[in-house]
């Protein structure tokens, strides 16, 4: 691996023209077979996770499963509701929905208590991840109603129309958060390199690996399915890292030009940025990819398919730097030293000397690393306080599963959604409790339900059906729809008649539906509370620890689970708290044998291990500070959840010790080069630290504009990503490689490489053109 990227190196600046046909022509491959394969998206079955997921695989054994329903809601414009005209709108949207190929059946029109709003529940053909799709034509028809009669409000809302509308939320925000980031990032590239065309390439290269990402992620689909969050991914690390590989090679190389002043050809130069700054992007890409991989073991589709993604951008981000950088850095040394009289005899007609010479850190960089330079222990000591006093507020770190409660009310179905539950309270929630048993217990499995329905109708914590009742003969009193929609109507053929329909707020109690062989059957209770709510959770514990037990439990040979909102959420929190254990030992593990394997010592290891873990805390640290609480809200544009959502913590714990790795390798890599060029411990900390200050620094602008711009979406749980990543990279490379990092090797000296012997004095080739290749350099 040491001699790899010289070697891949030497071959595209001699074949400049064929490395970059090949690349982009690989670029375009991977786009073709993505789209030839296209994208196999997860199914519900692979969200299945824990005793949720036990009682929905039996419920769907059974042909139970919860089916995807939409509410349209009637209500008057102004004034009381005529519900003689709610009954004509009613019997419309019946027939327009019952036309409709995308609609399974039609409940009866059922009126509010309060008598305001008149409801019309459709439920949808096929499974419930695809309603989000299926529900278009039905949102159409619901328009074209209301169109039809203007005196009334005609809305829809429902999961699949939520869904719809997070989705189309979350495209807008993208395209929101690439508009932010990429003018910061071309600006940054043309203030560290003072070139539009150098300040291109790694924008150029970025994008065609995001691409390449792309197309393969959908080929990687069919081994693995793809949650629908991978490509989104793909799109945030992919600009970060792609970007960041560039610059790091893009700069070794015009250190090494402006070292030779005009000595060294573009190839020989080209080929010395390939030794030193070619293998740390190979080993700091192996880093993210090793640490990322860790997530597969969260088994967790939508973790499977982050850590999917990343991995795929990241290879080829590493692969756009090894191959395709080189051939361009040679076509434009070429035309450089085509132009460089020229550009030499207008600086001198001008009085200004030649550019050249060693590369300047900065008064900034320097003033930030003065610190570790004369006071080592303080700055140590302070460091290391301020970053464990950042992580403190973690230890109340909360988790939640964000569900459709959560969701921006920008979104035009989250609003309608807020006045269904205002108006209908026992749409909140619902538990779904799961039995299989043999065929012979099936009348008294069915006893016990009805008896654990009626124990949960004396629950306060429950809807009451009683009042659904009366809100259900009223509503049917008032309106002509009543025949038209009404169950077992030979006129209905989508109507309420098949026992694998959902509950309709019109039933008076609590029933239980039974499968065909009588093996499976499923009761369904109400809950008016919302499901991120204490009692919405209360309530799923006392069904499950109580209630349960008194009843159905009590059967022998009978298995019993609990579905449903509050307990999907509850479950998965569980899931991945139990994983997190596993994942985490593995990321140390993992950090630490990657640190040794690149630089040949435990200490260093050993130093990378807890710098990550500093960089980490922190960051969760503040983002249990700024989003648990409510006092950032209006400044950052959000509504509290008085949580972190629950897929936040282990992602960015995994994302972050890999992109940490980056900086580390490429500090640490800058100063074992400087120890092995002859510098005594002291000297090549401080040497390795001025040259690689200025161009860490620039890629953490990068990743921080990136991450930063995920602030200003609407998604909560994005904003929480965001926010911690940008953090993370900002404290990581300014503390962390800047403060702490010196201070450690400074105070170690020559035992921070153990057991690694002292190398002896590399010769540095001062011609490798001549020589034909570069001398080997870390």
């Amino acid at each position: 691996m040491r001699h790899l990227p010289v070697r891949m190196a030497r071959w595209s600046a001699r074949h400049a023209g064929r490395a970059i046909a090949g690349w982009f022509a690989f670029v375009v491959l991977c786009l073709v077979a993505g789209i030839a394969l296209g994208t196999n998206e997860a199914t519900t079955k692979d969200f299945w996770v824990g005793e949720a997921g036990r009682a929905e695989a039996t419920a769907t054994e059974g042909g139970l499963e919860r089916s995807p329903t939409e509410r349209i809601m009637i209500r008057a414009r102004s004034g009381e509701l005529d519900m003689a005209a709610a009954g004509a709108a009613a019997q419309d949207v019946t027939e327009r929905m019952r036309d409709l190929p995308e609609v399974e059946s039609v409940a009866a029109p059922v009126r509010s208590k309060d008598g305001e709003v008149l409801l019309v529940s459709v439920v949808l053909n096929g499974p419930e991840l695809k309603g989000k799709k299926n529900v278009v034509p039905l949102l159409e028809q619901t328009a074209a109603v209301g169109a039809d009669h203007p005196h009334l409000v005609v809305e829809e809302t429902g999961s699949p129309a939520i869904s719809k509308g997070v989705n189309d939320q979350r495209d807008e925000d993208l395209a929101l958060s690439e508009r932010i980031s990429l003018p910061v990032t071309v600006i940054t590239l043309l203030i560290v390199f003072g070139s539009v065309i150098m300040a291109g390439v790694p924008l150029l290269l970025a994008l065609s690996s995001i691409a390449a990402a792309i197309g393969l992620s959908m080929v990687a689909s069919h081994v693995m399915p793809d949650a629908g969050v991978g490509t989104n991914l793909i799109l945030l690390i992919g600009l970060a890292v792609g970007v960041d590989y560039t610059l790091f090679y893009l700069k070794r190389e015009r250190e090494e030009r402006a070292r030779a002043g005009g000595r060294l050809g573009p190839e020989a130069l080209v080929e010395l940025a390939a030794a030193t700054a070619g293998r740390a992007i190979v080993i700091s890409g192996l880093a993210v990819i090793v640490s990322t991989a860790t997530l597969y073991l969260a088994t967790d589709v939508i973790f499977s398919s982050l850590a999917t993604g990343t991995i795929l951008v990241v290879a080829v981000a590493v692969a756009s730097s090894l191959t395709v950088l080189p051939a361009l850095l040679v076509v434009i040394g070429r035309r450089a030293d085509r132009l460089a009289p020229r550009r030499a005899a207008r600086r001198a007609r001008r009085g200004k000397p030649a550019r050249g010479g060693k590369p300047e850190t900065g008064r900034m960089f320097g003033a930030l690393l003065r610190p570790a330079r004369t006071r080592p222990v303080l700055t140590l000591c302070l460091s290391v306080l301020v970053m464990l006093g950042l992580t403190v507020p973690a230890l109340g770190l909360k988790l939640i599963d964000p569900g459709k409660d959560t969701f921006s009310r920008d979104i035009p179905a989250m609003r309608v959604y807020d006045r269904l539950t205002e108006s209908f309270p026992e749409l909140f929630v619902t538990h779904e409790v799961v039995t299989r048993s043999t065929p012979e217990q099936a009348a008294q499995v069915k006893r016990a339900l009805e008896d654990l329905g009626r124990r949960a109708q004396a629950d306060p914590l429950f809807a009451r059906a009683p009042k659904e009742a009366e809100s259900a003969k009223d509503a049917q009193d008032a309106t002509d729809a009543k025949d038209a929609t009404s169950p077992g109507n030979p006129t209905n053929p989508k109507g309420p008649q098949s026992p694998t329909n959902p509950r309709s707020p019109a039933m008076s109690e609590p029933t239980v539906r039974t499968s065909a062989d009588g093996r499976i059957s499923v009761l369904e209770l109400s809950v008016p509370h919302p499901a991120p709510s204490a009692e919405a959770i209360e309530s799923l514990t006392r069904l499950r620890q109580d209630h349960i037990p008194a009843t159905v439990g009590r059967l022998s040979g009978v298995e019993t689970a609990v579905s449903g909102d509050v307990a999907r959420g509850r479950d998965y929190v569980s899931h991945e708290s139990d994983k997190l254990p596993l994942v985490l030992g593995f990321l140390l593990l993992m950090t630490f044998l990657m640190t040794v394997w690149a630089f040949r010592s435990v200490v260093l290891g050993a130093i990378g291990v807890v710098l990550n873990l500093l960089s980490a805390g922190a960051s969760l640290g503040l983002l249990v500070l700024v989003f648990q609480g409510t006092w950032a809200e209006g400044l950052l544009a959000f509504d509290s959840l008085g949580a972190i959502a629950s897929r936040v913590p282990l992602f960015l714990v995994v994302i972050l010790f890999g992109l940490s790795m980056d900086y580390q390798v490429f500090v640490v890599s800058r100063i074992q080069e400087a120890r092995q060029n002859g510098m005594s411990a002291r000297e090549a900390v401080l040497e390795g630290i001025n040259r690689s200050a200025k161009v860490v620094t620039s890629a953490a602008i990068v990743m921080v504009t990136v991450f930063g711009a995920f602030v200003a979406l609407h998604l909560t749980e994005m904003k929480q990503m965001g926010f911690c990543l940008a953090v993370a990279v900002l404290l990581d490379a300014v503390v962390i490689r800047l403060m702490v990092l010196p201070s450690v090797l400074l105070l170690l000296g020559e035992r921070a490489w153990w057991p690694a012997r002292r190398p002896g004095r590399t010769v540095r080739a001062q011609e490798p053109a001549a020589a034909g290749s570069p001398a080997e350099v870390g």
